[in-house]
């Protein structure tokens, strides 16, 4: 295999369980507590704007309501995107694309971008995720690592800039899985932690593939997926896993 340029340990959203997740507050908690990778999740708003947030609509963790593919970002700009979380965070907005990029770059941080497309907008998002990413990496020495569970949101982004490094994301191991990766062109497959086994690693790896899981936040489950081989762990306990706490 080629070689892994990606540390081991990728905290969740930024930390998002001690700070509202994808914000600019979450990544620094993460580093806070030692972190040199992050994932998180990208979409587009109505104008094409990068943006973080994980679901599709607004409501859970923002002051907003509905869908943000139906808003332009000078309206998403304005929402308080961490009131949800507790007290302290109350303000704090939705980053750009662009401020996570400058983030991880000034502080020598890896990330993986979760492509996160709205319904309907999967090869839209892909492209366009994919497209910023390479002009904000532009000459980086370490790509940033982009996923998705949509194979449509990833063969946009492979189209767009087939040199970024892909990663496909599976809840299941669902049917035909092992030749969408292939066409797509992946470097590493993420898996549910559930799913992954020293087995499914030996496989991953013997395709030339690494092996990632989501989200890891028990230590004894982390220390067999070590023990198996893995090549990275997302996980959201920031403060009792990972490089501060765990070799």
């Amino acid at each position: 295999m080629k070689p892994w340029p990606y540390p081991l340990w990728l905290a969740h959203r930024g930390a998002g369980k001690l700070a509202p997740e994808n914000t600019l507050a979450a990544f620094r908690v993460g580093a806070g507590f030692g972190y040199r990778a992050f994932e998180c999740d990208v979409k587009l708003s109505r104008d094409g704007e990068a943006f973080l947030l994980h679901d599709d609509t607004l409501d859970r963790t923002t002051s907003g309501q509905g869908s943000p593919a139906e808003q332009d970002w000078a309206a998403l700009a304005r929402l308080d995107g961490g009131a949800w979380h507790s007290p302290p965070y109350t303000g704090e907005p939705l980053p750009r694309f662009a401020q996570i990029a400058a983030f991880c770059q000034a502080n020598g941080c890896a990330l993986n971008i979760e492509i996160k497309p709205c319904p309907g907008e999967d090869a839209r998002t892909g492209a366009a995720v994919a497209r910023e990413a390479a002009r904000l990496w532009a000459g980086a020495a370490v790509p940033p690592l982009l996923s998705s569970f949509q194979p449509d949101a990833l063969a946009a982004a492979r189209d767009t800039e087939p040199t970024l490094p892909r990663g496909l994301l599976l809840d299941e191991l669902w049917a035909g899985w092992p030749e969408a990766a292939e066409a797509l062109g992946v470097v590493a497959v993420i898996t549910n932690w559930r799913l992954m086994d020293r087995s499914l690693i030996e496989q991953l790896h013997a395709r030339g593939w690494r092996a990632l899981v989501y989200t890891v936040n028990d230590a004894a489950v982390a220390e067999r997926l070590i023990a198996d081989g893995i090549d990275g762990i997302i996980t959201d306990a920031v403060d009792r896993l990972g490089p501060g706490a765990m070799a």
